[in-house]
């Protein structure tokens, strides 16, 4: 493969910093839409993406894109891009997508047309008549957006949230990318103090260790893309090798994590443990009545909110009750999600900076102080 185009989808608010993880592994020619970063480089990029790019939820080879007002237009477009060049005599080439605002609306039958286009290029360039599909999985991927198709394919598999350290976790997880991308907004360095009282499975408290010790977030899991054939196995081990040795090992970084809920402790320990980071955290059951804000520490949360309005009442208290304990000033630095739209009122103190994010389909508000 010559110089790629690399496409990777975030969650909308976390474009910034996904534009800065590609810029870091050395991605050329970055171009941010809503919810997308996309970016250009060599081979050796796929692996090194999928390793360490912390807010990436998957990294995508972008194929083609192209207009498609009808089921003719989609099946040429597709037949005319090279697939030969990425998928395999032997590999499988599921197709999945969605449509929004086309002419193309049935996602059905725009699978079976890229699915028949594809399967007519790899025919005719291995000069079969069928195609056996047993080989490694490379899994087509189809936006169609006002008549716009875009077409990629996928390398990652698993999305890359899945780290591989949290096999389970409790009823309410901040996803790994988001917590990830909240971290590096709150400017965790080295050096940092952390703290989050509301550890839940620990997710903040290990996204935290990853980016003060510069851990590559994929190191523990593998990727589709490492079965292709069309990517030398030495490039994926050069790229883990490098990660490995990326690591800051004399970092400062000290975390503390609190939960009122016993299980929630012995899980985020857990998870902690399966992560690598357990020396850097210390983990206890607490109740935020009784939290510490200590200078100098950089506290993190997502504290509890319900939509039902019990929920929402004990939600309410407990913004009144965090805005007794946080001193949320510039020694005692701190950074909260909510979805509250009133969340600074309960708290009693208006936020430095607030930017919107969505924690899944939730609209919420990062209040950094």
């Amino acid at each position: 493969m010559d110089k790629l185009t690399l496409s990777c989808p975030c969650h909308f608010g976390i474009e910034k910093t996904l534009k800065f993880e590609a810029t870091r592994i050395g991605g050329e020619n970055i171009t941010v839409t809503d919810g997308r970063v996309t970016f250009e480089g060599g081979t050796e990029l796929i692996p090194r993406a999928n390793l360490c790019l912390a807010t990436a939820e998957r990294v995508q080879i972008q194929l083609a894109r192209f207009k498609a007002y009808t089921f003719d237009d989609l099946f040429e477009g597709v037949k005319a891009i090279p697939l030969e060049n990425f998928i395999g005599k032997q590999d499988a080439f599921p197709v999945k997508g969605h449509s929004l605002s086309s002419k193309l609306s049935s996602v059905p039958a725009c699978q079976s047309i890229i699915k028949k286009a594809a399967a007519d290029r790899l025919g005719d360039a291995y000069n079969v008549g069928f195609m056996e599909e047993t080989g490694a999985v490379h899994q087509l991927q189809f936006n169609i957006l006002k008549d716009e198709v875009s077409l990629y394919l996928d390398t990652s598999g698993a999305g890359l949230h899945k780290r591989g350290y949290r096999k389970t976790s409790n009823a309410a997880p901040i996803k790994e990318t988001l917590a990830a991308g909240i971290v590096d907004i709150a400017m965790v360095k080295r050096d940092t103090i952390f703290c989050d009282p509301f550890c839940g499975s620990g997710t903040f408290l290990i996204e935290a260790a990853y980016k003060a010790l510069n851990i590559a977030p994929g190191l523990k899991r593998t990727f589709a893309a490492e079965r292709w054939k069309q990517i030398p196995t030495e490039i994926w081990q050069q790229e883990r090798a490098r990660a490995m040795d990326s690591i800051i090992r004399d970092s400062d970084f000290y975390a503390y994590g609190y939960d009122i809920d016993p299980d929630s402790v012995a899980l985020a320990i857990k998870n902690c443990t399966a992560a690598g980071v357990k020396n850097r955290i210390r983990i206890e059951q607490a109740d935020i009545r009784s939290y510490e804000n200590k200078p100098n520490t950089l506290t993190v949360c997502n504290p509890p909110y319900g939509e039902r309005m019990l929920e929402l009442k004990e939600a309410e208290e407990l913004y009144r009750t965090m805005g007794r304990v946080f001193l949320a000033d510039k020694e005692h630095p701190c950074a909260i999600i909510s979805p509250h739209e009133d969340f600074e009122q309960f708290f009693g103190k208006q936020a430095r900076k607030r930017r919107k994010l969505y924690n899944g389909m939730i609209k919420c508000q990062l209040f950094s102080y």
